[in-house]
């Protein structure tokens, strides 16, 4: 019988993987895409689907393909999505997991990252908003503020971010809350307009709009 999301949470080699994953790209000077990064992934594309009105066990591939998608950043930060798809279908697999179930996982995690991914699936499309709205001072790593690089500012900056999902309107809303003083919103669009981008096309996948807000102004 297949893994549980609680049972992989707790297997000893998705936590080596996520956690050297995470130093590697520390040491390059990544933000945060460790446990909380994962945590919160794979939470955010459960939610996405179920407030959606997909069924639970496909809620429960999105939760998994959520916290494992960045697990071929052991490998290289290049094509990790690619990388990370092969990892884990090999582990899925060996679990015992349906191979159709793993397929599609497969195809979520091997289509998160901009360059070269769309949504393929529902479970895709869900775990693509998710990893996308991930914007938080607590991914910054870098402690000295006179060092920042844009993405530490745009992150800095963010104080609160939710993706919020509006079942009977269909809509799929980013809501950020970004301090000024530390970067202008047009920084976040600098770096960030092709995930958005991306966003708007996972959610049109998934029957809905997207829409980002802004310190309560809604930009897009």
């Amino acid at each position: 019988m297949a893994m549980t999301l609680a049972e992989i949470k707790k297997d000893p080699v998705i936590t080596a993987f996520i956690q050297k994953a995470d130093e590697h790209l520390g040491v390059m000077g990544y933000t945060e895409h460790g446990f909380r990064h994962a945590g919160l992934v794979s939470n955010i594309s459960q939610n996405v689907l179920i407030r959606l009105g997909y069924p639970e066990r496909q809620a429960e591939l999105a939760a998994i393909a959520g916290y494992i998608h960045d697990i071929g950043n052991i490998v290289n930060r290049k094509d990790h999505g690619r990388s990370g798809a092969i990892i884990a279908l090999n582990y899925l697999l060996e679990k015992g997991f349906d191979p159709l179930e793993a397929a599609t996982m497969v195809g979520a995690i091997g289509n998160h990252e901009e360059e070269c991914g769309e949504a393929v699936n529902p479970v895709s499309a869900a775990l693509i908003l998710a990893d996308k709205s991930d914007v938080h001072r607590s991914r910054v790593r870098n402690s000295d503020l006179a060092t920042f690089d844009i993405h530490d500012r745009v992150n800095y900056a963010a104080v609160h971010s939710f993706l919020n999902v509006n079942e009977e309107k269909r809509s799929i809303t980013l809501e950020i809350k970004i301090e000024n003083s530390i970067c202008p919103v047009m920084e976040y669009f600098e770096i960030f307009l092709v995930r958005m981008m991306m966003c708007r096309r996972a959610a049109i996948f998934l029957g809905c709009q997207f829409k980002i807000e802004i310190n309560g102004n809604v930009l897009l």
